[in-house]
């Protein structure tokens, strides 16, 4: 989901009073700083096992359950009902045997009655329907294996009772499911309708009963959907049927199946120029969209067919009001698949939405390149009323975004593809895991893309740790849910995604780093990792002990603050060395940057590890001087969270 880096900094700088930049000598004996709790044991609190190593890799009996579906809908664009019928394939491959399965009802959080309505403040919030309610599903039949069954729902959950338990490894049950629903107008900033002069655009997510997941971590995942957090979903394969007015196109997750049956002979031709065409082809013009030929005639209604595999969600667009365009994606196995934009009229312009499929393309393709190859035949990318929400192979996007808004929101939702999509964490618990991680990556397309056309200024990391650290401020590894909504920018994107930068390019070095965050997405491509298969694998593939760190970014709400307290000279003579006093006055941890200036003009850097704090809260070092020090400055390119400035520089 889109929530930009630039938000979250800013509403967090915005709390932050001005920080004087006058010297001021440090005081050792006010430490906070605990070299046993930042260096501590036992930061790991179980041992590896058969399921999860303890090197961060899946274990040799590591095992996930399955959901294979066939979806097939059907969209009253008058009423905004879809009315739909689901046949979900389940296998248990689990030790365990199941007496019932639980299944998500997401769109009951738009319900008046739900929970996630009643936990929405006075101020308002994106979480929930803003101000409009439906009556959610209307679940009229749940049959297992072809038999009427139990069910019992509460809220956003399904129970459904089993006549017969699935067997352990690989037992499997076919559930049938008949329902319908009003599509909200605007649902949690991830599903909703947009009116446009042409028509209405559906934006539809959310819209089957979905399995919930059931791993070796907690057993059945069923924290109720209230709207903060996201989405944990089984991996399977998806079979799409969606029938629409015949006025409408349709994109959808996955490859489309009939294109003769729903596009016109001329739109056919292009869709083949576009699959080898770097440069964006027009499938459908904005003249043609009120032209009634650029529809296949004699039909009241057109069935749309997708098939996407071993994805973990599917969703679509569809409305009679999209211009469509579409361009080849190079991927690094010499595979190809195909970029697609679909937004109305409104959204036309030169740093508008014709650039969308130009910025889906760059973006995929970088991604592929860097970390892992994108696993899906095509990407949409569909204007709406949504701010930005991802799904495998399509993302809903903002029709009022432009230019740098556009390739942020564009390279945001496709970079989801990565983060949960390939990597399959929990977003109902550790949204960090994927907004984090997006954030963190977004930065380096962004860098990468056209030149840096639109690339970011530097980050001053003194006002960002400043602003990220405050007290008031929950510790990352908080839950979505228990996050003041003020702060979701800032402790799901921003902090995770600053520390992965710090990570990468001042403690590990990009080489190092690069290595152990591939081989993190390879072991865990389409599985369910926990923060602790990350850690251990970051550790294990890197050669580094990162316990110090993952306690002070992610798992407390730890300041840094280093002084240089102290500058003295051997036998009170500079030309025999300098002995250089430093304070480690907060909780963190962080190695050392130094710029030493002296009087005879030598200026030089120093960099000492994070292992000085590792039993010290002062550390002294000699220095080889050869004439009197001008000053001495901590961490002068600002690229350490130092919240104090004011005691970095000591000036003889």
């Amino acid at each position: 989901m889109k929530l930009s880096f630039v938000a979250g900094l800013s509403l967090a700088l915005m709390a932050v009073t001005g920080i004087s930049r006058a010297q001021q000598q440090a005081d050792p004996s006010v430490s906070k700083y605990s070299y046993t709790d930042a260096f501590g044991p036992l930061f790991y609190q179980k041992n590896g096992n058969e399921f999860r190593a303890a090197s961060g890799e899946p274990g040799p009996r590591y095992w996930q359950n399955r959901a294979d579906y066939q979806l097939s809908a059907r969209l009253n664009d008058q009423t905004n009902e879809i009315t739909g019928t689901e046949v979900l394939t389940y296998t248990n491959n689990s030790p365990q045997k199941l007496g019932f399965l639980w299944m998500q009802l997401d769109q009951n959080l738009f319900k008046q009655d739900s929970r996630g309505s009643a936990i929405i403040p006075l101020s308002g919030s994106r979480n929930g329907g803003r101000g409009t309610f439906t009556n959610g599903y209307n679940i009229k039949s749940v049959k297992v294996n072809d038999a009427d069954v139990k069910f019992l729902i509460n809220d956003t959950r399904m129970q459904i009772f089993l006549p017969k338990e699935v067997t352990p490894n690989g037992g499997q049950a076919k559930v049938k499911i008949e329902y319908s629903f009003i599509e909200p107008d605007y649902g949690s900033d991830r599903t909703g309708i947009q009116q446009t002069k042409n028509g209405k655009i559906f934006s539809i997510a959310q819209w089957y009963p979905r399995m919930c997941v059931y791993d070796d971590v907690m057993g059945w995942n069923t924290v109720p959907y209230s709207g903060p957090a996201e989405f944990y979903l089984e991996y399977g394969d998806f079979d799409l049927a969606i029938t629409v007015p015949a006025s409408h196109i349709v994109l959808a997750s996955g490859e489309l199946q009939n294109p003769q049956e729903v596009y016109t002979a001329e739109q056919q031709k292009r869709w083949a120029q576009a699959a080898q065409s770097n440069e964006t082809v027009m499938i459908r013009t904005q003249d043609e969209v009120t032209n009634a030929s650029s529809r296949p005639a004699g039909k009241q209604e057109l069935t749309w067919r997708f098939k996407i595999k071993n994805a973990r969600d599917a969703s679509w667009g569809s409305s009679a009001s999209f211009i469509v365009d579409a361009a080849k994606i190079n991927l690094p196995s010499g595979k190809k698949c195909i970029s697609v934009s679909a937004y109305p009229v409104e959204s036309m312009g030169k740093l508008a939405w014709g650039r969308s499929t130009e910025y889906t393309k760059n973006a995929i393709e970088h991604y592929s390149s860097k970390w892992f190859e994108y696993p899906y035949p095509v990407a949409s990318t569909v204007a709406g009323n949504l701010n930005g929400m991802e799904y495998p192979g399509i993302v809903f996007c903002s029709s009022r975004s432009r230019g740098a808004s556009l390739w942020g929101v564009n390279d945001h939702e496709f970079g989801h593809t990565w983060f949960p999509m390939i990597v399959g964490s929990n977003e109902r618990l550790y949204g960090w895991m994927d907004e984090g991680f997006n954030t963190f990556i977004n930065s380096l397309s962004t860098a990468a893309f056209n030149n840096g056309e639109y690339k970011e200024r530097p980050m001053d990391m003194h006002r960002v740790g400043a602003a990220f650290t405050r007290p008031e401020v929950e510790p990352v590894l908080t839950t979505p849910a228990g996050l003041k909504e003020r702060n979701t920018g800032l402790l799901l994107y921003s902090k995770p995604g600053v520390g992965l930068t710090m990570l990468r390019e001042t403690i590990l070095g990009p080489e190092r780093f690069d290595f152990a965050f591939r081989t993190y997405i390879e072991r865990w491509a389409f599985k369910h990792p926990t923060p602790d298969d990350f850690f251990r694998t970051m550790e294990n593939a890197s050669g580094e002990s990162l316990q110090w760190f993952w306690r002070g970014w992610f798992v407390n709400n730890w300041r840094l603050d280093v002084a240089v307290r102290d500058v003295k000279y051997v036998d009170n003579d500079a030309s025999k060395g300098a002995l250089i006093t430093l304070d480690n006055l907060e909780k963190m941890a962080m190695p050392v940057i130094l710029e030493v200036k002296e009087k005879g003009g030598k200026t030089e850097r120093i960099k000492l590890p994070v292992e000085i704090w590792e039993r010290n809260n002062t550390w002294t070092f000699k220095y080889p001087s050869t004439s009197e020090i001008e000053s001495v400055t901590y961490d002068p390119d600002k690229v350490l969270p130092d919240y104090n400035e004011s005691n970095n520089t000591f000036k003889k």
